[in-house]
């Protein structure tokens, strides 16, 4: 039924003039689902607090909550016609009366982990992009349909929800930063092995995949008591996420999996000084897929030791920094920092192997990421032992990967098999650190027993690299020349 629904909901938004992509069917779907889950939130909350004889303060004020806007009910529990917003009426409504309302509830918030911080930020960024009222009218009716009680419901509709951001990640329009494929983020999770009452960090949080994955893997656990349910919901799961989108579909992705009050800040992760985290701040596991290929202003560069404007390279710095001793990560990054000759990769590839034991890297195919044409790796790392040998595994399903051919959990089997005693095999070696080139300490992926080798780059990683080389040279340049000067 649910299914129908979603499908439905898209038909509608396909034909609406301000709704033009996946992206933005998912974005509209989304605000108005947060809202229909905070609305039976506060319902349920209201019914226990009667059953206990006392009054529950609801976060919104009457004229802004689901059953007076959306879908006021009659006496029979239908909606109400005569009562119902429609048309221009209802599109005014919304934009100019009820994202305000909400948008406020930032300055009102005592801080960004509650509910009303997050309605605020969410309102405040997102913009209903629906322009026809009686479209708008079409989609609150389908998503009222749409029931949150049981676990049943919530662990179908975060599968549809998952459907969706696996369909926007395919969609362009860089759909595709927001989506790393489960079954990789599945095994990942395999080899960190978090455990009750350690704090997960996913710093470039996107769609919330690494955390959702580690919620699934940990409530499975046996014998969970009271107390570990209250841990895992309100002290495991921490992330911070840049872009407004992937902020409401990261949120709504974590409700829909069961975790009702997610710790996550929209803010720039890059824009903190790494100079200022202190111990407090720190995370016993961080899993994160960083968006590659960005670059980053001069200002947000002077918060890193290692300057670069390479995104991934300034996250990799935030990743370790934030990992307490003996922390453990699993980290997605472009194949080419195992090899790029910048001063900034071997100053970080260096730091890296000083810092933390570097105990596994995963070698992944092209057409893992799906719509991404770039190659990448997973590093697998812990804090507070240099790396003594790295462990290579390289993954090669035996088929070209795509959309239509993408990465199962079948695939991982191997290799998560091997990882535990860390075997040699076909695709499988180990390379002593004492081995490694100590002035360029280059860790491409070379398998010995005659696997391809992954390091070739395309074009595209030269012509970065050389402008980085440049970009380099002609910072050293302008130091000289200030001090002839």
């Amino acid at each position: 039924m649910f299914e129908q629904t979603f499908k439905n909901i898209d038909d509608i938004l396909r034909k609406d003039a301000g709704c033009t992509s996946e992206l933005d069917y998912t974005e509209q779907s989304s605000w108005l689902l947060f809202l229909k889950y905070l609305d039976a939130l506060e319902q349920d909350k209201a019914t226990e607090a009667a059953l206990e004889g006392k009054s529950y303060a609801f976060i919104l004020d009457k004229p802004y909550r689901w059953g007076t806007w959306a879908a006021p009910k009659g006496k029979d529990g239908k909606l109400d016609h005569n009562a119902a917003l429609t048309g221009d009426d209802l599109r005014d409504f919304v934009n100019l009366k009820l994202f305000p309302y909400l948008h406020a509830f930032k300055q009102k918030a005592s801080g960004p982990n509650t509910t009303e911080y997050k309605i605020g930020e969410i309102f405040g960024e997102i913009k209903n992009r629906i322009h026809s009222g009686y479209n708008l009218r079409e989609v609150i009716d389908l998503v009222d349909e749409l029931r949150f009680h049981s676990q049943k419901e919530k662990h179908e509709l975060s599968h549809l929800y998952e459907a969706k951001i696996k369909n926007m990640g395919n969609a362009g329009r860089n759909g595709g930063e927001y989506y790393t494929p489960r079954s990789l983020i599945r095994a990942i999770i395999q080899v960190v092995q978090p455990k009750i009452g350690e704090r997960i960090y996913d710093p470039a949080l996107g769609s919330a995949g690494f955390l959702c994955e580690s919620f699934e893997f940990l409530k499975k656990k046996h014998g969970l008591t009271t107390a570990d349910l209250t841990t895992l919901q309100k002290r495991t799961f921490y992330g911070k996420e840049k872009k407004s989108l992937a902020y409401v579909i990261g949120i709504m992705n974590m409700i829909l999996h069961g975790i009702e009050a997610p710790n996550i800040i929209h803010t720039n992760t890059l824009a903190e000084n790494l100079a200022d985290i202190q111990e407090k701040d720190r995370y016993d596991i961080v899993l994160a897929n960083p968006p590659f290929g960005g670059k980053e202003r001069q200002e947000v560069q002077q918060n890193f030791p290692i300057r670069t404007g390479e995104t991934a390279y300034l996250f990799l710095q935030h990743f370790i920094k934030s990992l307490k001793a003996g922390g453990r990560a699993g980290i997605v990054i472009k194949n080419t920092f195992l090899s790029n000759t910048d001063n900034a990769s071997v100053s970080l590839r260096k730091k890296l192997l000083e810092e933390c034991n570097l105990h596994t890297i995963l070698d992944c195919p092209g057409g893992t990421f799906q719509g991404a044409g770039v190659k990448t790796v997973v590093l697998f790392f812990e804090k507070g032992a240099p790396t003594q040998k790295v462990w290579y595994y390289q993954l090669r399903p035996g088929r070209n990967m795509g959309k239509t051919n993408p990465l199962n959990d079948e695939d991982l089997v191997e290799f998560l098999a091997l990882q535990k005693t860390r075997a040699d095999s076909p695709k499988s070696w180990s390379v002593p650190m004492n081995t490694l080139d100590q002035v360029t300490f280059d860790l491409s992926v070379k398998n010995p027993n005659g696997g391809e080798e992954v390091t070739l780059r395309s074009p595209e990683d030269i012509l970065d690299e050389i402008a980085a080389l440049d970009a380099e040279s002609a910072e050293v340049l302008a130091t000289i020349r200030g001090l002839l000067s």
